[in-house]
């Protein structure tokens, strides 16, 4: 009888062991799944110039031959001279029969503003105007109170990169939107470009069976005491 008690008494305390065992090693089992699914702590925190790069300047992403194109028309800024019609097929005399003056009268490191003189009508202004993604050629049209005409702002924008002599502006869609509300419909495939060589500054105004075309003489500025309509 005492041995059956003793035997018991060894089973049970086996048993306890393995149990003891067995407990042990679920515990660690359960740490070891807990450590595997906790969630993976956020990337550190970047510094404002990592997440926020300065931003480039308009010039910086202009490309070289507009920018030369740009500044070379810049360094005439305060000048101003006078110009020949050199052909206008449109068969009026309105600009053959008066003196043309251009003056590169307002300048800053993004837009140049260029009044266009036809005897005493100042109601023409270019407007020049880098846009980060090419050149914008604007035409500024006032009246003598200086309030907008209907057409104006008319123009087009670069959609090559030219050289430093030479860009042409090939109609913009607000422009042909506005020349079809006006009642401008051969209009609607006008490029502008404008020439710049040390000797002469060209305006240029081509479409199917059309041209216009003035040249300024830039070895001889003159003095303008014009002020264009709407501007100070």
């Amino acid at each position: 009888m005492n041995r059956i008690i003793r035997v018991r008494t060894k089973l049970i305390r086996v048993e306890a062991v393995i149990s003891a065992t067995l407990l042990c090693a679920l515990a660690m089992l359960t740490l070891s799944m807990s450590a595997s699914a906790a969630p993976t702590p956020p990337p550190p925190v970047l510094s404002s110039p990592e997440q926020y790069p300065p931003a480039k300047s308009i010039t910086a992403m202009t490309a070289t031959e507009q920018n030369d194109f740009f500044a070379a028309i810049s360094r005439l800024c305060g000048q101003a001279f006078t110009g020949t019609l050199a052909v206008d097929t449109s068969g009026s005399d309105r600009f053959a029969d008066a003196q043309l003056l251009m003056h590169v009268r307002e300048c800053s490191d993004t837009q140049i503003k260029i009044p266009f003189y036809v005897g005493a009508d100042a109601s023409r202004t270019w407007v020049l105007t880098k846009t980060g993604g090419g050149l914008l050629l604007k035409h500024d049209h006032r009246h003598k109170d200086g309030s907008h005409d209907d057409l104006t702002l008319y123009g087009g924008h670069t959609q090559q990169l030219g050289s430093a002599h030479t860009q042409a502006f090939p109609v913009d869609v607000f422009t042909q939107a506005l020349f079809i509300e006006l009642g401008y419909p051969q209009s609607l495939t006008n490029i502008w470009e404008v020439f710049i060589y040390p000797d002469t500054f060209t305006y240029r105004l081509t479409r199917a069976g059309f041209e216009f075309k003035v040249v300024f003489d830039l070895t001889q500025p003159v003095v303008s005491t014009k002020t264009p309509w709407g501007h100070r």
